[in-house]
């Protein structure tokens, strides 16, 4: 029982955090008490999350369901944590508690904290929210609450046009997407008679239905094909995969730093998961025939736009002149090339997406964190107006270039073994031109990150700074996320065969997803 309960508590308790906490400011006005609130909740999150995956991995070894309010599936909305929701929802609690603390140091002295921090407990309940629902209705309303939330946060600095503009953007296309995701719940509704992901892949499979659930009706091969097509314009874009990729470089710059690395550390992950949730859980492989041509197509045209992502992003990052701005097509490349790693099919194409999206999320989330204290001290997003701030930040600047090497796939840093791992995926499956894609647009990527490393620390300062103290509270993460990539690239054989390959064997087979909500469903009909 209380296995079940930590699964479910998780979104809720972040929830409820994020709306008691405009009631405090009534009486309280510190910003101490809003600090050490905020990182209190993000905290008690990564606990949870941690001991979910603990519970999956170790104890259950396998997928847990919870029912709210006591109802069954397909009848009610559970949470069904296997595998690969619980290693993305530690991904996104254990870099958010990490985000909090940096929070601390980059509010100071600015306003408008108690929403900022109401507003990034409701994006970290969005997105785990996301990655934990067996439902494909709950998972259009996890990822509207995501959505709100960073569209407020993109926002945030509401006297700047361009943060005003970008918002605009975001928010606006943003919504159109999301109300196409609901139009195909409409068609898988409509033809398969459920919103349970466990028992749309059972029917999905020619299987037997969930006691309670609707029959199948009509032509469920056109009805899954319109509403893949649906679902994966919602998910490129929320992935900001190209063509859908467009809103990212403007909002991503605009918003708080802290906001930037969550934004293409962790949001755009969410896109990414939910991309293989669909594609492999819900619609596989395995399915119907004529069911599996439409899932083959989807991967194909997955696999041309994630290298259209990584070759164009790539290549518009040597142009940029605002840090930001150049990280935010870095994120676009990166998560180009995780797509085109799932969306192969095969276990190490698995394997080396979802290795290489957590190296991202890190090591993005590390690079972000680390510009924004050269930026606040140039105050300053303009690369040529950072010349020379690296000199007064070495620790800083050793982070910043962790994070660029890390990113750009430079042992021993955990990049270069999940690009590696990449490499390798795309040569088995015969796939020689994405081979040649990532090796293209890493080169690409190499002269936009030398050109960002010569104008931080080899060129002078343009002009003389005061002697800057860095700081503990910001080292603290930096160095954090920076321990992590090492870490995770000393221990990359192991990491992947123990973490990595259970989930990869999971989703190809998705009978264990299926059979634990169907049990649940069978055993309350009883």
């Amino acid at each position: 029982m209380f296995t079940n309960i930590t699964v479910g508590l998780v979104p809720p308790l972040l929830i409820a955090s994020a709306f008691l906490l405009p009631i405090f400011t009534l009486a309280i006005k510190r910003k101490s008490f809003y600090d050490v609130y905020a990182l209190l909740t993000s905290g008690i999150a990564l606990v949870i999350t941690a001991y979910n995956y603990y519970l999956v991995t170790y104890v259950v070894k396998g997928p847990i369901v919870y029912k709210f309010g006591g109802w069954p599936p397909p009848v009610g909305i559970v949470y069904e944590v296997d595998a690969l929701s619980a290693y993305f929802g530690l991904m996104i609690s254990a870099i958010m508690f990490l985000v909090s603390i940096y929070s601390i140091w980059y509010l100071r002295g600015r306003g408008g904290y108690e929403w900022y921090y109401t507003l990034l407990l409701g994006l970290e309940a969005g997105m785990i929210g996301c990655v934990y629902t067996g439902d494909a209705f709950n998972l259009f309303v996890m990822i509207e609450v995501l959505s709100v939330a960073a569209y407020g946060l993109v926002v945030f600095y509401r006297t700047s046009h361009e943060a005003v503009e970008a918002g605009m953007k975001y928010s606006l296309i943003g919504a159109t997407a999301t109300t196409i995701y609901f139009i195909a719940l409409v068609f898988i509704y409509g033809s398969f008679g459920t919103l349970n992901m466990a028992d749309i892949a059972l029917k999905s499979r020619g299987g037997s239905y969930f006691p309670f659930s609707g029959s199948v009706v009509g032509n469920i091969h056109l009805a899954t094909a319109i509403a893949l097509a649906l679902s994966m314009w919602t998910f490129t874009f929320k992935a900001a995969v190209v063509p859908n990729h467009f809103w990212l470089p403007d909002a991503h710059p605009a918003a708080p730093t802290p906001i930037s690395a969550v934004l293409s550390g962790l949001v755009v992950k969410v896109g990414v998961y939910s991309i293989i949730r669909f594609t492999y859980t819900l619609f596989g492989m395995d399915s119907l025939s004529p069911i599996a041509n439409s899932v083959n197509v989807i991967m194909k045209l997955l696999m041309l736009l994630g290298a259209l992502s990584a070759l164009t992003a790539s290549a518009l990052m040597i142009v940029q002149r605002d840090i930001k701005r150049l990280i935010a097509y870095s994120t676009i490349m990166h998560v180009g090339l995780i797509v085109m790693g799932a969306s192969l099919g095969t276990s190490i194409g698995i394997e080396a997406a979802l290795y290489h999206a957590l190296n991202h999320a890190i090591g993005k989330a590390l690079l972000f964190l680390s510009a924004g204290v050269l930026i606040n001290v140039a105050m300053s997003r303009d690369i040529d107006a950072i010349s020379g701030v690296g000199r007064y930040l070495p620790l800083t600047t050793f982070t910043l270039i962790a994070a660029i090497l890390s990113l750009e796939g430079l042992p021993p840093f955990a990049g270069f073994f999940s690009k590696l791992l990449l490499y390798q995926a795309f040569i088995d499956s015969g796939l020689i031109v994405l081979a040649m894609v990532l090796i293209i647009s890493s080169a690409f990527a190499l002269l936009a990150y030398i050109k960002l490393l010569y104008g931080v620390y080899f060129k002078l300062p343009i002009k003389e700074l005061k002697k800057v103290k860095e700081e503990a509270i910001y080292l603290i993460p930096l160095l954090t996320l920076t321990a992590l990539l090492v870490i995770l690239g000393v221990t990359a054989p192991a990491f992947v065969s123990q973490v990595l390959k259970p989930i990869s064997q999971e989703l190809l087979n998705p009978m264990n997803y299926i059979k634990a909500a169907e049990e649940v469903a069978r055993v309350i009909s009883r």
